[in-house]
């Protein structure tokens, strides 16, 4: 008689950005239960997996591979084995390597959960002091192609428009939004969420643009969020009225 296997589970596990205390019960138990772990880097992960305990055989799964790697994942889940997705930070398809393996599961009529956690733009937009009822999330803007054409759609949003931003691009940002959203707009610059060093610069795009010229090299993952134009007005009134003698 042939052995009738039920299908596994796709976890999709966020994992910190920062602090290792931010991994979550749930997370870790996952990890320890599942039969593999897809890591975008075994490497990095191997810090967390082993500081807790975690032994369960790993994989590498990232954007230079993913396609090969998808189907043989998939295979492995429709045998019955539950399979975790990590990220080197955060949670995974969120700028990460993430949606092909998600949307072959979907496709594959695989269950697919995703545990809450870590993400880096959630407490940036929480702690920015821009509106956070109503944002965008943009993430990575394309390096060369298409950028400023975006940018300009971008300026005019009338939500929180947040931004990811490597520490080397993030002058270039300022300065074109500045070209498309003029240098009174109001910004903020939150950088190594969740570590040692986490830093929060607020202001005009004028400002930030001096305060990161200003530094001998500006380092760490990058949250960039821009205040819509309504914002930044309501704020510079603001401003005014409580530096008014």
């Amino acid at each position: 008689m042939t052995e009738i296997r039920t299908p596994g589970t796709l976890y999709l596990v966020p994992t910190p950005i920062g602090n290792l205390g931010d991994m979550t019960v749930r997370a870790v138990q996952t990890l320890k239960s599942v039969a593999l772990i897809a890591c975008e880097d075994t490497r990095t992960s191997g810090v967390l997996l082993n500081h807790y305990g975690i032994e369960t055989p790993r994989t590498s799964l990232h954007a230079h591979n993913e396609h090969g790697k998808v189907p043989r994942i998939i295979e492995k889940i429709i045998l019955g084995n539950d399979v975790a997705l990590i990220s080197d930070a955060g949670t995974p398809g969120i700028s990460d390597p993430g949606y092909l393996l998600t949307r072959a599961a979907l496709d594959a009529h695989l269950k697919v959960s995703a545990l809450p956690g870590a993400s880096a733009m959630i407490p940036a937009l929480a702690a920015s002091g821009l509106p956070t009822d109503k944002f965008v999330f943009e993430g990575f803007l394309p390096p060369k192609k298409g950028r400023q054409t975006r940018i300009k759609e971008l300026v005019e949003e009338d939500r929180t428009v947040i931004f990811y931003e490597s520490p080397h691009r993030i002058g270039k940002l300022i300065t074109q939004l500045i070209e498309f959203a003029g240098e009174d707009r109001h910004a903020v610059l939150a950088r190594e969420i969740s570590k040692m060093f986490e830093e929060y610069v607020r202001g005009t795009l004028k400002e930030l643009s001096e305060w990161v010229s200003s530094q001998p090299k500006v380092r760490g993952e990058i949250v960039f969020l821009l205040a819509s134009r309504k914002t930044s007005e309501r704020i510079k009134v603001s401003e005014d009225a409580f530096i008014s003698p």
